[in-house]
């Protein structure tokens, strides 16, 4: 510090005298001026003769200036990059404030560790005007906060999916709230002439999504040994555990949630293609989250040339693509129920969940009924659906599927709550019909519950008034056999005639 404090001083001296010379050369050139004027007006020789010897003075300390600045400014040079050798040696102010993060950091590593070791202790006996300043770390709900810095792990290959990385995550600050959430619309903007009136636009698909932060409590295995061991990394063992254990739960929460899709069952691979091709809108960035066992039956799937479907990706995790979808693989108990459970999300997670995360993991001692004290970890989080539009709840099965119907209601014409209903894709057997908020879920070759019988004499592309259906709802129609077992289904809005 103090040879550049020297250097700069020595640079700030010549710097002066540099703009000493500037001004010298200044005033010559001005006097250069007044001579080539006198030149102009002089009549005599004795004149001329006066003026050239001006002009050689002039000459000659502008000549003498040019090598002083020369000197002084290769001088200043020298000195500015000795300077700045310096400089370059010291360090960044960033590199100072990492250092001082680590030991603010192992500071706290070493309070939380103590708060640990004296199993409360240190918090129990802390002045109470002065916590929690005075135990050196953040108290919540009685606990110890572990800072997010803390929990942060070196990068490593998990064999655990992540499913936060795949769903949108909002940090709040309040334990509960309201958020406004936009939805994918699909629509655009149009055409406008200049100076027009602007057009109707569709209007944005904006819902306001509530979340209640849960506290989920778990127990992190700390021995007696580990306490008495000084030397053992205790901070390193809770973090571990703690990033472990919000892993697990919040992939079980995700999972959930994801699960409450609307259901579809899929029987052969044109099944899943008509999901991904038709009912997903193409606004959504659709992945398939899969059961390890609908894996293994998607890993299996050959085209007619015996090649497998499919594909190699290497930026899927799990290193395969369907359709040019990323496939992520999860156990069959998450996604599913039970092991060996066929069953996937085909969709946009991130436009389906979102996930509010308080971001305050902590840990405290509780008694426990049989072992006495033990420490628990706290994480706190909510996990909401969204866009209940952005997937599906899809089931693989090799049982026979149910070919689809077209259904379609017009209102109708004379009673309120007259609907006109159309049905095509039948082979002749009898139709059936339930109303509901949304479609009806049925199983091939299981009896339909809840229907209506249409007229038998019914048949596809005939039309029949029902009465007494209310606006808005869906339509569920299936077709049974001899049995009355359910072979063809399909659904569709209803329209229906409103009071004049």
């Amino acid at each position: 510090m103090l040879k550049q404090l020297m250097l700069s001083k020595k640079i700030k001296g010549l710097r002066d005298s540099l703009n000493a010379l500037l001004e010298d050369e200044r005033k010559l050139a001005t006097r250069e001026a007044e001579l080539a004027e006198a030149v102009e007006q002089a009549e005599t020789e004795e004149e001329v003769d006066a003026i050239e010897e001006s002009v050689t003075e002039i000459e000659e300390e502008k000549a003498a200036i040019a090598e002083k600045k020369s000197k002084l400014e290769g001088e200043i040079a020298r000195l500015e990059g000795e300077l700045e050798e310096l400089k370059s040696k010291e360090p960044t102010n960033d590199e100072r404030n990492k250092g001082a993060d680590k030991m603010n950091k192992e500071a706290l590593r070493e309070k939380i560790s103590m708060y640990v070791r004296t199993k409360g202790k240190v918090l129990r006996e802390g002045d109470p005007d002065t916590s929690p300043a005075g135990v050196g770390f953040k108290v919540v709900d009685g606990g110890v906060l572990i800072p997010e810095e803390i929990l942060q792990a070196e990068e490593f290959k998990r064999d655990v999916v992540d499913l936060s990385q795949y769903v949108k995550v909002r940090k709040v600050n309040r334990g509960a709230g309201k958020i406004p959430v936009t939805t994918k619309s699909g629509s655009a903007m149009v055409t406008v002439n200049e100076l027009e009136q602007n057009p109707a636009l569709a209007k944005p698909n904006i819902t306001d999504v509530s979340y209640d932060i849960d506290t989920y409590r778990g127990y992190i295995p700390v021995s007696v040994e580990a306490i008495e061991d000084a030397d053992y990394d205790i901070i390193g063992l809770i973090a571990e555990e703690i990033r472990d254990q919000e892993l697990n739960t919040k992939n079980a929460a995700i999972a959930t949630i994801l699960k409450t899709a609307t259901p579809k069952t899929v029987n052969s691979l044109d099944d899943l293609k008509r999901v991904l091709n038709v009912d997903l809108k193409r606004a959504y960035d659709v992945k398939l989250y899969v059961s390890a066992s609908f894996y293994q039956v998607l890993d299996t799937l050959k085209d007619g040339n015996g090649r497998y479907l499919l594909q190699d990706s290497i930026t899927s995790a799990s290193g395969k693509s369907f359709a040019g979808r990323e496939v992520v693989v999860l156990d069959d108990t998450m996604i599913g129920t039970n092991a060996n459970d066929l069953k996937a999300f085909v969709g946009d997670a991130r436009e389906f969940v979102s996930l509010f995360d308080r971001k305050a993991a902590s840990v405290k001692w509780i008694n426990h009924d049989i072992y006495g004290e033990l420490l628990a970890s706290f994480v706190r989080f909510d996990v909401v659906k969204v866009d209940s539009n952005a997937g599906y709840y899809v089931t693989w099965s090799d049982e026979p599927g149910l070919e689809l119907l077209t259904v379609s209601t017009v209102a109708g014409t004379e009673t309120e709550g007259d609907t006109v209903l159309t049905v095509a894709g039948d082979e002749g057997g009898q139709l059936a019909y339930k109303v509901a908020d949304t479609h009806t879920i049925v199983s091939y070759g299981k009896k339909a519950v809840g229907f209506t019988k249409l007229p038998v004499d019914f048949e596809s592309g005939d039309t029949v008034t029902l009465t007494a259906a209310v606006n808005g709802k869906v339509i569920t129609v299936v077709e049974l056999d001899k049995d009355n077992n359910v072979v063809r289904v399909g659904s569709g809005a209803l329209a229906t005639k409103q009071a004049d």
